[in-house]
């Protein structure tokens, strides 16, 4: 994980939609960004085509967290997870395939 030295704390998926979401972006240079806009595509490729779980970093309004699941979607803002479970994507740090 390159943004910061702190170790995420795991979560269920499940926990996501009790999460609160600051609308700060958590990256802080063009190229993170560009590598995440990246990530999201591979990942949403392997989630929907070989159905493949990744593990995404993202900050919310307590702490860095992780969780490893399929990404159904992506939209300008958001990525959508199973059961319509969401997490803009301004906050997320990382994609791990």
């Amino acid at each position: 994980m390159n943004a910061t030295s702190t170790t995420p704390l795991l979560i269920d998926k499940d926990q996501v939609k009790d999460l609160r979401f600051p609308s700060v972006e958590i990256l802080t240079c063009p190229e993170q960004i560009a590598r995440r806009t990246s990530e999201l595509s591979r990942a949403l490729t392997l989630g929907n085509v070989h159905h493949n779980k990744v593990k995404i970093i993202f900050s919310d309004l307590e702490n860095i967290k992780m969780i490893e699941t399929t990404i159904w979607a992506v939209t300008e803002l958001r990525i959508i997870l199973k059961s319509g479970m969401v997490i803009p994507i301004n906050r997320i740090m990382e994609i791990i395939s």
